[in-house]
């Protein structure tokens, strides 16, 4: 049987909100496996945010860059492993300086091979592991290419988003910063549902199905009962379904459209730090 530690209980009920003790029991029964803990509340009625990719993520910054012309960005974020020099002046500008080059690149390992004042981007990684005394490195390697991209860098550099437009309008860097935020805050596992793998799809449908029968559904009402569920994670789950957090009277694709009745929300792309 797997040690569960109180570290453990607290970074699960971090990841869910769920109280200490359901987060406990959900550990012992899933043998310490976070995955399965977290699947395990969910299919008991705990509220649990669909998107836990960002829960391993260290300290540092993330930084978001956009190029002349608008129609290329990438978000990159310089870990660390402290708070303080992920503050640090100094480390924000590498961070900084990392992502500018990083927009000449499509994959991180084309980024730590290239050349940064004379040595590897890999390399300066390395030296300033040595000067710091931390374990630096880059973490998210995200990069987006449309008609118009525009971004958005919380405050701190801990969350930074991009976000494709179809065409390039007036206003159009208010609007993909507008959207952005979207991302920043209510964080999308997709743009669309057709973006939602079949995977998290077929476990959505469990985990309603489990609920409908522990409200007493009938079996054979289920299937009907979990689409509209589905359809309703689909709607906050993903960016365009998704109330406009400025005026939730619209959706994010209905509220591009309010401004320019052919604009559509065609990719983002975000990072964050735990």
């Amino acid at each position: 049987m797997a040690t569960i530690t109180a570290a453990d209980v607290n970074k699960l009920r971090t990841i869910t909100g769920a109280g200490m003790m359901d987060c406990k029991k959900a550990l012992v029964e899933a043998e310490g496996d976070f995955d399965l803990a977290i699947e395990n509340l969910r299919k008991k009625g705990q509220k649990v945010a669909a998107n836990r990719s960002d829960r391993a993520s260290t300290e540092g910054a993330v930084i978001a860059v956009v190029n002349a012309e608008k129609t290329a960005g990438v978000v990159v974020s310089l870990n660390c492993e402290t708070d303080f020099v992920g503050k640090n002046e100094s480390f924000v500008k590498l961070a900084q300086d990392l992502a500018a080059l990083a927009l000449n690149f499509n994959t991180k390992e084309e980024l730590l091979a290239a050349d940064f004042n004379g040595i590897t981007v890999a390399e300066k990684l390395i030296e300033q592991t040595g000067v710091i005394g931390e374990k630096i490195e880059i973490g998210a390697f995200e990069r987006l290419e449309g008609a118009f991209i525009g971004s958005y860098i919380h405050a701190g550099n801990k969350i930074a988003t991009l976000t494709a437009l179809s065409k390039n309008i007036e206003g159009a860097d208010e609007v993909a910063k507008n959207i952005s935020m979207q991302a920043a805050a209510m964080a999308p596992i997709a743009l669309n549902e057709e973006g939602v793998d079949a995977e998290t799809i077929a476990k959505e449908i469990e985990i309603a199905k489990d609920l409908l029968r522990q409200e007493g559904k009938p079996e054979a009402m289920l299937d009907n009962i979990a689409k509209g569920k589905l359809a309703r994670f689909f709607k906050d789950n993903t960016l365009v379904n998704q109330d406009y957090i400025k005026d939730n009277k619209l959706s994010v694709a209905a509220y591009a459209k309010s401004l320019d009745k052919d604009l559509v929300v065609t990719g983002f792309k975000r990072a964050a730090l735990g």
